[in-house]
């Protein structure tokens, strides 16, 4: 690590091979804001990426060897792969190669007050919820998020204090190149099984990412996992959850609005706050709870939290409300874990609309064939699931498994191949008062925007007429 941050203190030029990458955007940012000289390469310009463009970064619109002629580093992340000409390119001529999770880390080392937050689900949500918080605060901070967050316009900040926010991800065990201050472990499930083979090796690397951090390690402590995780460790140990066990708690749990919670934030026996979340979903109130904990402990100021709390309205793709034509609700979610449908479905169905559509794009081979009934269970609570093609991602059909093995498992399934058939299956189909709920890890937003531009068009011509 010492001598790759050597080469990154004496670079200048930086370029980034799939830059426009949820991971991968914020990253060049942050090194843009440090003095960097970046530039990169994409298929397709997101609005975060076109961002970058008129900062005058320069964006090439494919891949090819020329691009990376004057850079002195070259970042990749774990999509690309190694006959990439870029890549190739770059070997041949000696250029520094830097995986986008190593970067990550670099990055952070530059910070004295790096925090990062891990676990299975609830990332995206809980680092956006801890820099709005942080930025209320005027702590100034930096942060690396993997979604949009509309307080800040993008999926980064760029700060002048020694703090800094991120993800952790566990897959590959990209979280152990950060070394933060302060980690937060929301909770621990069995995923990414494609690379860690069983629920051990997970806990086990979680372990080393709590034994990497100096300060103080925050989790679930309502998680068994977590707790097996953060077994014998040098830095301190705080605890949130539901019970009254933990440091943390809550209390005077309520609904205000269908779906919406409030609660009392309680730390050790004693009234902390009272807390109203615009965000909807149980999960999202332990979130909140994380992130109301970490900022806590810092010495943030109770209303602080309490109102960059309510005035949190969710990130990019995490129940994202797309648009509503002819009162037919569109929502797109990043849901891709049985765990992360179950709460997001069970959300949507406690809202009041007259009928849920789940249309769920299946992610990775290994990952549906390993969760096969739990997708099955999980998808269910809807009160129709539609089907797209298993996404493949990184990986071949070595498993023999297709949606329709999935469909199979459901009654209330339809199963549609392309965007465009399960566009016209939701254009026949739903009605005034129905939700239509795009889930998946992919590119399934794609659809949610498809569904959402053809229904819209319906209802103006039904005006018209």
């Amino acid at each position: 690590m010492n001598k790759l941050l050597d080469i990154l203190n004496s670079s200048k030029n930086i370029h980034f091979i799939g830059i426009g990458g949820s991971g991968m955007c914020p990253i060049a940012e942050v090194l843009r804001s440090h003095g960097y000289n970046i530039s990169g390469s994409d298929n397709y310009i997101s609005d975060t990426l076109q961002k970058l463009i008129n900062d005058g970064v320069k964006v090439f619109t494919e891949h090819n060897s020329d691009n990376i002629n004057n850079a002195d580093i070259v970042v990749y992340s774990a999509a690309i792969k190694d006959d990439n000409p870029e890549m190739i390119a770059a070997r041949s001529l000696n250029i520094p190669t830097i995986e986008r999770s190593t970067m990550l880390g670099l990055i952070c080392s530059k910070y004295k007050n790096p925090i990062a937050i891990s676990g299975t689900h609830g990332k995206t949500s809980t680092t956006a919820m801890i820099t709005q918080i942080l930025t209320f605060a005027q702590i100034d901070p930096s942060a690396i998020i993997g979604g949009k967050l509309p307080f800040i316009g993008g999926n980064s900040r760029i700060g002048k204090s020694e703090t800094i926010i991120c993800e952790a991800c566990e897959y590959v065990d990209s979280f152990l190149k950060i070394y933060p201050s302060i980690s937060i472990i929301l909770n621990i499930e069995a995923d990414h099984l494609d690379y860690f083979k069983n629920l051990d090796n997970i806990i086990k690397s979680f372990h080393k990412f709590a034994s990497q951090t100096s300060n103080l390690v925050i989790i679930n402590g309502d998680d068994k996992n977590c707790i097996a995780a953060s077994q014998n460790i040098n830095a301190g140990i705080l605890t949130f959850g539901m019970s009254k066990n933990n440091d943390y708690y809550i209390e005077n749990l309520k609904k205000t609005n269908g779906a919406f919670y409030a609660y009392t934030l309680m730390h050790h026996g004693k009234k902390v706050i009272d807390i109203k979340l615009s965000v909807p979903g149980k999960h999202n109130v332990l979130n909140s709870l994380a992130a109301a904990a970490t900022a806590h402990c810092m010495g943030i100021d109770k209303n602080v939290i309490k109102d960059s709390l309510m005035e949190f309205h969710g990130v990019h793709r995490r129940f994202e409300v797309l648009g509503s034509p002819n009162n037919i609700t569109i929502v797109d979610d990043f849901a891709h874990h049985p765990t992360e449908i179950k709460t997001t479905l069970e959300t949507a169905m406690s809202m009041g609309f007259n009928h849920v559509f789940a249309v769920f794009q299946p992610h990775t081979y290994s990952r549906t064939a390993e969760f096969l009934d739990s997708f099955a269970s999980s998808l269910s609570i809807a009160d129709t699931v539609v089907l797209s093609e298993i996404l493949a991602v990184r990986e071949k059909n070595i498993y023999n498994i297709y949606s329709e093995d999935l469909a199979a498992k459901m009654k209330n399934c339809v199963y549609r191949k392309t965007f465009e058939e399960i566009t016209d299956y939701i254009e026949k189909t739903a009605k005034p008062g129905d939700l239509v709920l795009t889930m998946g890890g992919g590119n399934v937003y794609v659809c949610a925007n498809m569904i959402l531009d053809r229904l819209s068009k319906n209802h103006i011509i039904k005006n018209i007429n």
